[in-house]
């Protein structure tokens, strides 16, 4: 049997990838993610993380942990769920960017409004600046956005998970390094456009932007036409799509979190059911398909 609590220590840890972090996530102290760690694997009777000073990594047993922890606590969410879910009710703004939106989280917001029926949710499906405004301004209660690594997470903020930025193309992208990084990019301002621009001014390569995108479905026609290359977040990377090499001598990026954000203005059981549900339902952010 194991500890629900444990369970979800374990879970913001594989998430994170850090004890700090973990602790922060969860508002505990660092010694008590330790604790429910080395409990856990007690109970497993293997190791689920090899550490050391400066990383966290996931055994192949705690690959396979992780997902059976995923679904306990799932599983957990959807029984309270459904034995409180007809006394919440009300209105909720829940916002979501558009590449967010072509994971399973359409999924977990399904089955949300069926344990919830009687909460209103409005969906927003917006860049992520633009999500992070109405955040600010009270328009919206909750959004899923993208936010800087190392960027404190606000009060009202959970980390879903730590991500990495990696430059995406077609297979068998060829890059002239004698000419401009033809990139695909958003409308301005967009974290992703100014990450890649940045990168390659840094690392002194010339760059051009060849396609000015509203969405993530423009980002993702003009890199299969062959218009250019996009950053985008590895887990988010559709199959048909491929990770560009080191071999094209493009700058490493910066790591991504994903984060959950609630005004206080929020109705507070509403929202907490919310951001439990796609917390409990592991990663909602591996692309349904690569269309």
């Amino acid at each position: 049997m194991y500890e629900p609590e444990q369970l979800r220590t374990f879970v913001a840890v594989t998430q994170t990838l850090s004890f700090t972090r973990a602790a922060e996530s969860l508002g505990i102290r660092q010694p008590t993610v330790s604790q429910h760690i080395k409990r856990l694997e007690e109970s497993v009777g293997r190791p689920l993380f090899l550490r050391d000073t400066r990383s966290v990594t996931l055994t192949s047993d705690g690959e396979v942990m992780a997902g059976f922890a995923r679904e306990i606590l799932a599983a957990q969410e959807r029984a309270v769920g459904y034995f409180t879910g007809s006394r919440l009710k009300g209105r909720l703004r829940f916002g979501v960017t558009d590449d967010l939106a072509l994971t399973p989280l359409p999924r977990i917001l399904r089955d949300f409004r069926q344990l919830y029926p009687r909460i209103d949710l409005e969906l927003a499906v917006l860049q992520n600046d633009s999500l992070i405004r109405r955040i600010e301004s009270g328009h919206l209660d909750v959004a899923f956005v993208k936010r800087s690594a190392g960027m404190p997470t606000p009060t009202r903020g959970q980390l879903v998970r730590r991500d990495h930025l990696v430059w995406v193309g077609t297979d068998g992208t060829r890059l002239d390094p004698e000419l401009p990084v033809p990139l695909v990019v958003y409308q301005a301002p967009s974290l992703s456009r100014a990450v890649s621009v940045q990168a390659l001014e840094k690392a002194g390569r010339r760059s051009r932007i060849t396609c000015t995108v509203r969405g993530v479905n423009g980002v993702l026609a003009a890199v299969r036409a062959g218009l250019g290359i996009a950053v985008m977040a590895r887990t988010l990377t559709p199959a048909d799509l491929v990770e560009l090499p080191p071999s094209h001598g493009l700058p490493k990026l910066p790591h991504l979190d994903l984060v959950l954000l609630t005004t206080k203005a929020a109705p507070a059981e509403a929202a907490k059911a919310l951001t439990s549900a796609i917390l409990a339902s592991g990663s909602p952010l591996k692309p349904v398909t690569g269309g």
